[in-house]
């Protein structure tokens, strides 16, 4: 599998490199701006692109602004971002166009090298990895600003927290320690109650929760 990275601490852009090496990824390139990232993202078409949001020149949001654009150019394309801090402007503009696998990750999680290479895996096999962070940050963002959120059941705002996390009803059942079928009748509920249209595809299901978590937080 294919990885473009961009990061610009070298140290850490190594120790990266090694560690997705360890795990068997190809590193197409490795780059440290966002004019190299976007000259990487078009010419080498990887399969997952990895991303600090935070690159050189601007040091503003320049990566994840080069990889909204590459997915432009080329829909579907997996990334998975890194940022420093939970920004939840970040998280919206990942998730505003719903189609490919996307992923938003502080760096505090690149140190747990199984957590970050799932997530890596997840987000290149088109699914969702989301920091637990990001999705707390989100639900009690909204749960402040919209009434449908305050309809839900304790019980199911765990589930539609770790729905949101990219988790499958199996994991969320084993996690919560209750049926599958249990999980099946609260996520139906979720999705009544926010007004959503049930779907089987996880991704477009998780992507349709924080898009619709996010919305209005502007």
């Amino acid at each position: 599998m294919r990885v473009v990275l961009a990061e610009d601490l070298f140290l850490l852009r190594d120790g990266l490199v090694r560690m997705l090496e360890a795990y068997d990824f190809e590193i197409a390139a490795a780059v440290e701006s966002g004019p190299e990232l976007t000259r990487a993202l078009a010419e080498l078409a990887p399969d997952v692109a990895v991303v600090d949001v935070r690159l050189p020149p601007s040091h503003t949001d320049e990566g994840l602004q080069c990889a909204l654009q590459a997915r432009r150019e080329r829909p579907g394309l997996p990334v998975l971002v890194l940022s420093q801090h939970v920004e939840q402007l970040y998280a919206r503009e990942l998730l505003a166009d719903g189609t490919g696998g996307v992923g938003y990750l502080l760096k505090d999680r690149v140190f747990d090298a199984e957590q970050f290479i799932d997530a890596v895996r997840r987000v290149a096999a088109g699914g969702t990895a989301m920091d637990p962070q990001v999705i707390q940050q989100l639900l009690a963002r909204r749960s402040h600003t919209a009434q449908p959120l305050g309809r839900l059941t304790p019980r199911e705002l765990e589930v539609l927290e770790l729905m949101a996390q990219g988790r499958s009803n199996a994991a969320i059942a084993a996690q919560l320690v209750v049926t599958e079928r249990a999980i099946a009748k609260h996520t139906s509920n979720i999705f009544t109650k926010l007004g959503l249209e049930v779907s089987d595809d996880d991704n477009r299901r998780v992507l349709a929760v924080l898009a619709y978590l996010d919305h209005g937080s502007h």
